[in-house]
């Protein structure tokens, strides 16, 4: 059994695999995926005719996913989305960032939407989850975090709507337009 590490655990997904409306066929991105485990969860909803590529800097924990997902359709990759990776131009549906944007500087920002931006397809979601600005019994220090209204403005992809998804977890969506 593994371990639960990251966001695992902390939030209910259902609100957030509701909220995306993933169908089959869709090429999703779970950008710092950790250990992988919301990527599992996308993989069974695109189905054979998708595919999830699953991206961190983090060499083992792409190294223990390639071990886990071995013969499925997820493609596990060291990279880092705030600088140009080998995904295909216009090659992505969703782009899924949970819990990351929070470390990202302002030159981090501007490579993430660039990167963003190359490798999503027309009208593709950009889906970010983050911990809510307040004090919580877990996560990265207050003044780390962004709130709905700040994380918009420092975005420039068109914010499409705001979930609450759980006790201290919020889902932004925003479309690649």
């Amino acid at each position: 059994m593994r371990k639960r590490r990251f966001s695992e655990g902390l939030f209910d997904i259902e609100p957030i695999i509701k909220e995306l409306n993933i169908s089959c066929g869709q090429t999703i991105l779970d950008a710092g995926c950790g250990n992988g485990y919301m990527s599992q969860i996308f993989s069974k909803l695109v189905g054979s005719q998708g595919k999830v590529y699953a991206l961190d800097t983090e060499k083992p924990f792409i190294d223990d996913l390639k071990k886990e997902t071995k013969n499925t359709n997820i493609i596990p990759l060291v990279a880092d989305i705030t600088k140009k990776t080998e995904l295909e131009d216009s090659s992505i549906d969703l782009v899924y960032l949970s819990t990351v944007f929070h470390i990202f500087s302002k030159g981090q920002i501007a490579g993430f939407e660039n990167e963003i931006r190359r490798v999503c397809k027309k009208n593709a979601v950009i889906a970010i989850l983050n911990i809510e600005k307040e004090d919580t019994p877990f996560g990265p220090p207050v003044e780390m975090r962004s709130s709905p209204e700040e994380l918009i403005q420092k975005l420039s992809f068109s914010s499409d709507r705001l979930i609450e998804v759980d006790k201290h977890f919020y889902l932004q969506l925003f479309n690649n337009i």
